[in-house]
């Protein structure tokens, strides 16, 4: 190979080196540490026992007192297997919702996640469904109505409640709520007009989110803000709008017939889904400037209907509110024949890679019963299906082995002439009919199976608290284990070191699995053909250890997905260098082990 080749290859790796490890830190360090600032954030703010009320940057006071903000309505109580909260009947509101099947943390008496938050709260999250017309005497109900409960007590999956509001005008306005046993809610609103006069009435329906929490939308890998499908017939597309992006464009529109919008996040989403044969107008608006103070609304306005003097009309609009679940959205999907439900989940753009590996994940789950497991599973399936072209690569590094001393000859025999150098060197792999290039390909073609296993690990929430062995008991967080406190055998928590605890329990952290990545993907190269320029064999020297730190702030499912891949290599690996007889280090290990017993 020419200098000029060596030079600008070295400059190429280090090139990428530097932009893979800048991105790194862009991507992954930067949001966990914002993640963990607000983490603490939240902290400080539980530990007082009495209602505290802290100004937001638009001077608004809230209180972190939940009880006292929703003592301000009278309220319904919801409880399903699925959910609990209640909704207020000023405005008819859905505003408190806890998912009672999560948990925030690990430990079992964590307290449920939250989705919807009441007014008065910072960061309040609620859904809420009105009318408009223009000029109706005595208006129309809407966020601050007095709504009467008339029948129900308790919105179980059983027994829906009825509110009802009058106008005091001739248009008497009746809503029945009722609810699934998983987390499909059903607005029925019936307006009937007693008056002399004919009314034009258009229904509508929002989700709002008062402010955007520190930890939400910093993921540059997920999305989380505004989603919808939108479009007619068969033709349907899914939008997307990032918090940051939907800031920068605070009004985005869009008609359709049917589909549905809403806000998500990582696992959970609000969504509103109107009849699939109506047409309404959508729209994601930002109203203020500041992300913690904003409110991000998704909204929709369904078709005008005019009401003629004793006639009424009734509207029926839903609300998904609950957890991201596969089986769950295509089971709405199904029912209710919403187009690409599914795509609630951010698949990415790899999806025709990450949602069947997802089922095939799923499928051995129900086999196995462990998330650990299946992707141990899925490994060896994805290892299978490369095999025939991994065999061929496997044997073209094998032969290329064999092939130094030969190569080493050629060098010094032309030492100033490298295009003869290069010429030479293709004659030899000619000759012995050895494609030099072979061994990158199942490399590149496992690339994008790696990133859509990350991307399932990352956005499912079947994987999220799912355990595997031992210490693993999360494989959609990083390996809790480090090495500064022995892997867990000194009762020491290194986060507790000033300025270095987070870099300790993090990049540096020195997890068991990360040891486990490092050492196999060092065997791997170790039996791979050395590189030709001695700057490249430094590089690619240094790459398991620098990968090591990279990888040890991963996901302990990806790791696990990785080194077993790994371990399942260098098995492939070695069967073919043992038989083609290439010297390798692991017969060298075996080797020196028996001389030096002998």
């Amino acid at each position: 190979m020419p200098p000029q080749d060596n030079s600008r290859n070295t400059i190429l790796f280090v090139v990428i080196a530097a932009i893979m490890l800048l991105g790194y830190s862009y991507f992954v360090m930067q949001p966990q540490a914002e993640k963990r600032r607000a983490a603490q954030q939240a902290a400080a703010e539980q530990t007082t026992s009495s209602p505290v009320t802290t100004p937001s940057p638009s001077a608004a006071i809230f209180t972190t007192d939940r009880t006292a903000a929703m003592a301000t309505s009278v309220r319904v109580p919801i409880e399903t297997p699925k959910l609990r909260g209640s909704l207020s009947l000023t405005g008819a509101r859905i505003d408190d919702l806890f998912l009672t099947d999560y948990r925030e943390r690990l430990d079992p008496d964590s307290p449920a996640v939250e989705l919807f938050r009441p007014e008065g709260m910072r960061h309040a999250y609620q859904a809420l469904f009105g009318w408009n017309g223009p000029n109706i005497p005595g208006g129309v109900p809407g966020k601050t109505t007095p709504w009467r409960l008339t029948e129900g007590a308790t919105l179980t999956p059983t027994t829906p409640v009825t509110l009802v509001w009058d106008n005091g005008a001739g248009l008497r306005f009746t809503r029945r709520i009722s609810v699934d046993d998983s987390y499909m809610f059903t607005v029925t609103d019936t307006v009937a007009n007693f008056s002399a006069q004919p009314v034009t009435l258009a229904p509508w329906g929002r989700v709002e989110r008062q402010g955007v929490p520190d930890e939400l939308g910093r993921n540059q890998i997920l999305h989380e803000g505004a989603i919808g499908t939108f479009g007619a017939g068969d033709r349907y597309t899914t939008e997307q709008l990032k918090y940051g992006g939907w800031i920068k464009k605070p009004v985005q529109e869009h008609e359709s017939t049917g589909g549905w919008l809403g806000i998500t996040d990582k696992y959970w989403m609000s969504a509103l889904i109107p009849p699939q044969d109506e047409r309404i107008e959508a729209a994601f608006r930002v109203s203020g400037e500041q992300r913690e103070s904003a409110t991000h609304s998704a909204t929709m306005l369904g078709e005008a209907h005019t009401i003629g003097p004793n006639r009424q009309i009734t509207e029926t609009t839903r609300l998904f509110a609950g957890a991201k679940r596969n089986e769950v959205l295509a089971a709405y999907e199904k029912s209710l024949e919403l187009p690409r439900f599914i795509y609630a989940i951010d698949w990415g753009f790899l999806f025709f890679l990450t949602r069947p590996i997802f089922i095939i994940i799923e499928f051995f789950y129900g086999i196995l019963g462990n998330f650990g497991l299946a992707i141990l599973a899925l490994t060896l399936v994805v290892r299978l299906v490369m095999f025939p072209l991994a065999n061929k690569a496997y044997e073209s590094m094998s032969k290329m082995r064999n092939l130094q001393p030969k190569m080493e000859e050629i060098k010094k025999k032309y030492p100033d002439d490298a295009p003869k150098q290069q010429q030479e060197l293709m004659a030899l792999y000619q000759k012995e009919k050895i494609n030099p290039l072979a061994g990158c390909l199942p490399l590149l073609l496992q690339i994008p199976v790696f990133y859509a296993v990350y991307k399932m690990l990352f956005v499912t929430i079947e994987m999220r608290h799912a355990p595997f062995f031992g210490w693993l008991q999360d494989l959609s967080a990083k390996d809790p284990t480090t090495i500064w406190n022995l892997w867990g055998l000194i009762p020491w928590d290194p986060a507790v070191v000033p300025l270095l605890g987070p870099h300790l329990t993090g990049t540096f952290s020195l997890s068991i699995l990360a040891i486990v990545y490092g050492l196999t993907m060092w065997l791997q190269m170790a039996m791979s053909p050395p590189a030709p320029d001695p700057m490249q064999r430094r590089l690619f020297q240094l790459m398991p250890i620098v990968f090591t730190f990279i990888m040890a702030t991963f996901p302990a499912g990806l790791l696990l997905y990785w080194g077993w891949s790994n371990v399942l290599t260098i098995v492939q690996q070695y069967v073919i260098m043992h038989r083609l007889k290439a010297e390798n280090p692991i017969d060298t290990f075996f080797a020196r082990l028996k001389k030096a017993k002998a």
